[in-house]
């Protein structure tokens, strides 16, 4: 520890450093010179008062930077420890979400894309799992630069996002109500389902009937059932809702909604089976787009959000660090299938 606070005070007389970044400097000197080692413990806040006579803040600030940038972490009630020797590091960002399915492939691809080649980005998932998404939480906490967040909508997240710095937050996918303002770039669900659904009325209205599956206590969001029920309700839509498909349960005459991808396949895989013409006999819409469904069967009807723009548009929060809290539009788009 006295190695670490005598390269602090070497930089004093340097006029060009404040005395935060005399702090910053003087760390990661200590740490290129072998003073002091990855997992090694750097002096308490109270031990550079006493031996520098900075003040609190300066001191707090200049460990904050450094976690930021991935080399110290800090350890609830133990203090502040070396995380990393690589002091070109520039950023360390832990990004958490639900898994990685395609649409959350192409979030992942452009925002590793957007942050560059120079930031260290670890991935981490909950499965919409609370105990998972607590233990992520509380593993990672004070060992990023920042935290690029898809929370799971339960009443304890509030809570747990709460161990983690505000300005350091972004969460992702879909918005939940905290007790801190985070920065957020999100989908949003019950207006824009209700808009998708309104449009496909006429369509929907061709077909004896609309079944649509919702897995209760599950990751999908109710909005988009809420939204179905009004439009079906309104406009007197025959409408049934199920919990999940039933492989060769496939009726003619009837629309089919999912979420799920693997439920939307074999529905496919029985339309081809039973000679079924899409569009005609048997229509499907999907929720969250991607290429295979541009592409299969000459195009699924879906409305999703761009998560390519949600990914850039991360990337843009880590990189600058301004605060945002955006939603990204949901799009209507019609094909062959309904």
């Amino acid at each position: 520890m006295e190695q670490v606070i005598r390269q602090i005070q070497e930089l004093e007389s340097v006029n060009s450093l404040s005395k935060h970044e005399q702090i910053v400097q003087g760390v990661l000197n200590a740490i290129n010179e072998k003073n002091i080692s990855k997992g090694e413990m750097l002096p308490s806040v109270n031990k550079m008062i006493s031996e520098l006579g900075f003040a609190r803040e300066t001191i707090v600030k200049a460990y904050k930077e450094l976690i930021h940038s991935g080399i110290i972490e800090s350890k609830n009630r133990l203090g502040y420890f070396v995380a990393s020797e690589d002091t070109e590091q520039e950023l360390k960002v832990a990004l958490v979400i639900y898994a990685f399915d395609i649409f959350q492939e192409t979030f992942y691809e452009n925002f590793r894309q957007g942050i560059g080649e120079n930031i260290q980005l670890d991935v981490f998932f909950h499965h919409n799992n609370f105990d998972i998404f607590d233990n992520v939480i509380n593993s990672i906490r004070g060992k990023y630069g920042m935290y690029v967040i898809a929370p799971i909508p339960d009443k304890r997240t509030s809570q747990l996002l709460t161990q983690l710095p505000v300005n350091r937050v972004l969460l992702v996918d879909r918005h939940v109500e905290t007790a801190e303002n985070y920065s957020y770039v999100v989908q949003e669900f019950k207006k824009s389902s209700y808009d998708a659904f309104y449009a496909l009325k006429d369509k929907m209205k061709k077909f004896e009937q609309v079944v649509f599956f919702f897995k209760p206590n599950s990751a999908e969001p109710v909005d988009i059932l809420e939204s179905f029920k009004e439009v079906v309700n309104a406009s007197q839509i025959n409408a049934v809702i199920k919990d999940n498909y039933i492989p060769g349960s496939l009726e003619k005459g009837k629309v089919y909604f999912t979420i799920h991808n693997l439920e939307l396949w074999e529905m496919l895989k029985d339309t081809k089976a039973k000679g079924y013409i899409l569009g005609k006999d048997v229509g499907f819409i999907s929720h969250n787009d991607d290429i295979v469904k541009e592409i299969i069967f000459d195009g699924v009807t879906t409305f999703s959000t761009d998560f390519a723009k949600m990914g850039l548009r991360a990337a843009e929060f880590v990189k600058e660090g301004k605060k945002i809290q955006e939603i990204i539009p949901t799009l209507l788009i019609e094909r062959n299938s309904l």
